[in-house]
């Protein structure tokens, strides 16, 4: 025959997700990156040739390459640099005893030594023993002579030492920033505000994390994007976010892409404000195309802040404010001005960028919803990230504007708990990620991990969907559980109609690009309450295996350049 494939695979389970095919195919062939044939496999042999490599998938599944609806490259690759400060499973710290052993731990080893700051990421007061963040008395414990950081795994808080607050300029006198509270030992009267006690939200937070991360040792800064890349491959994803950086690291994710070949395509966004500071049209430089697996988008708003750090914006009280706040709190907005954010949009709208919104709480969800009714329709889908507390009537709004809601549908393992006995109580939490609602009204939602908020575990993903199952075992908002189906279509084919990409990813159809994972089990077919043990056997981008090395006689990427190449990035997170 004139042509032969470069890859087939058969002898497994194969989950095409396409929408026009019930039929299970037996085999998959691949040529020049792009899938060539789906069908049986005797039909496939028409494709075998001399060059041919014909693998056995030995029973397992092959899916579409998963892809990322929201989270941070360098986040991920961040989240492999600091002090792990999560709790079970993806860390062990139990109390603030254990978070300073891990920051000293850390300070003395060899990332910590060269590092400005000691930082860790990742606690949690709805994990911690003693129920309440670190404070900078507990901090300068871990050291008086060095400024240390925790950073909440929200990625919206974080407590600093008294260092570290002398060096921000943080002192009674210190005014909370408009969109950020910087936490009091007590409350004074002007022109003191109280003597802050370390622990910092929001917009008071963000130059902590800036200084901090910004410190890190040169070498780690050059190996974020390239860490993060290879991590989340790891975890199956063949297309993967940065989702709210600046210009300058955008730049950054460029230049080290060109110098270093990464295994997976990120699709960059730039914070609103930044993009519409510059005095260029389009100094993201947006495209369809991507140069070196990387190409930008749009930009991304951050409205509020984080449920379970009682810091997103609601439309009722939370059921129990945070400490220093009254009966009656509910939380605040990032941007309080409603033309500022319609001027974002609506600027974006005109400029032919997609428009990704952060929106946890309701009340900031109803401030982006004026915005984008106001701004009108845009050549590419606009985005809700997390909507956490969607009301349905809001859902119903979703539908009319024609906005995809991207939910963090882990936040009902991680804190759906929390949310039940502090933070929203029983009816509101049950709603949280309100999938089926979304469903029912012909959305094609998706679903992310937001890394490093939480560890980019696409499996995680899955079965958070499908069982909404608590830490403690509880099943949290029955009705919005989703079949397993559904919850795959969330990460493969409705994530690439989010980045106007279905022609080319999201199924294993002829024409698409070979992006695929191989799975230890098919997560349609196996028990819902198993699909959180299935693993990622291997992960395939453009036909080459990008997941685990490859062994001989396997196609594979030719060797990455060393990240040492690549420019330095100043990392920072808008999550």
């Amino acid at each position: 025959m004139a042509e032969q494939a470069d890859l087939i695979l058969h002898g497994g389970e194969i989950v095409t997700v396409a929408e026009h095919s019930d039929a299970s195919p037996e085999a998959v062939a691949v040529k020049d990156g792009t899938i060539v044939f789906v069908g049986t496999r005797k039909e496939a042999e028409h494709w075998s040739g001399p060059r041919t490599v014909v693998r056995d998938l030995e029973g397992r599944a092959l899916l579409p390459g998963f892809i990322d609806a929201h989270g941070h490259l360098g986040g991920i690759g961040l989240q492999t640099v600091i002090a792990n400060l999560l709790a079970a499973p993806d860390g062990d710290v139990t109390d603030i005893g254990s978070l300073k052993d891990k920051l000293r731990a850390w300070a003395d080893g060899p990332t910590g030594t060269d590092s400005a700051w000691i930082i860790g990421f990742g606690y949690d007061d709805a994990m911690l023993d003693e129920g309440r963040h670190p404070t900078r008395d507990d901090l300068d414990e871990v050291s008086t002579e060095r400024p240390v950081l925790a950073i909440h795994q929200s990625f919206h808080l974080g407590a600093v030492n008294s260092l570290g607050l002398r060096l921000l300029g943080f002192s009674a006198a210190t005014r909370d920033p408009e969109g950020g509270v910087i936490r009091r030992r007590e409350l004074a009267v002007p022109p003191s505000y109280g003597e802050p006690d370390g622990v910092l939200e929001e917009k008071a937070f963000t130059p902590a994390s800036e200084s901090a991360l910004a410190g890190l040792p040169e070498r780690e800064l050059r190996a974020l994007f390239v860490t993060g890349a290879a991590t989340a491959a790891a975890f199956g994803f063949t297309t993967v976010q940065e989702g709210g950086t600046n210009l300058a690291n955008l730049k950054a994710l460029r230049d080290t892409a060109a110098a270093v070949l990464l295994p997976v395509d990120v699709v960059a966004y730039v914070k609103a404000e930044d993009a519409l500071s510059s005095a260029l049209d389009d100094p993201i430089g947006v495209s369809d195309t991507y140069v070196d697996r990387v190409r930008a988008a749009g930009v991304k708003l951050v409205l509020d802040g984080s449920p379970q750090g009682r810091t997103a914006w609601l439309t009722k009280p939370y059921l129990t404010p945070p400490a220093g706040q009254p009966d009656g709190y509910s939380g605040y907005p990032t941007v309080p001005d409603d033309a500022v954010v319609a001027k974002q949009v609506g600027t974006a709208v005109e400029r032919g960028w997609q428009v990704l919104a952060h929106v946890n709480g309701d009340a900031a969800i109803d401030q982006f919803l004026r915005a984008v009714e106001a701004a009108g329709p845009g050549r590419r889908p606009t985005v809700a990230i997390h909507a956490q507390t969607a009301r349905e009537e809001q859902v119903e709004a979703f539908a009319r504007l024609e906005i995809v809601p991207s939910f963090f549908s882990m936040h009902t393992y991680y804190w759906g708990d929390w949310y039940r006995s502090v933070v929203l109580g029983e009816e509101r939490a049950e709603a949280i990620s309100p999938a089926r609602w979304a469903l029912d009204r012909g959305l094609r939602y998706t679903s992310h991990h937001d890394a490093p908020v939480a560890l980019p575990n696409s499996i995680a993903v899955l079965s958070s969907q499908v069982t909404r199952r608590t830490r403690t075992g509880a099943v949290l908002g029955p009705q919005h559980r989703v079949s397993p189906l559904d919850a795959v279509r969330a990460i493969t084919l409705n994530a690439a109609h989010q980045y106007g990409e279905q022609d080319r990813k999201g199924s294993i159809e002829v024409g698409k690009l070979a992006d695929l994972v191989v799975l230890s089990a098919n997560p349609l077919t196996v028990d819902p309450e198993e699909i959180r043990d299935i693993e990622v056997v291997e992960t395939i981008k453009a036909g080459a295996t990008v997941h685990p090395p490859a062994p001989t006689g396997r196609a594979s990427e030719p060797p990455a350049a060393d990240p040492a190449t690549a420019p330095t990035p100043h990392w920072g997170c808008s999550c």
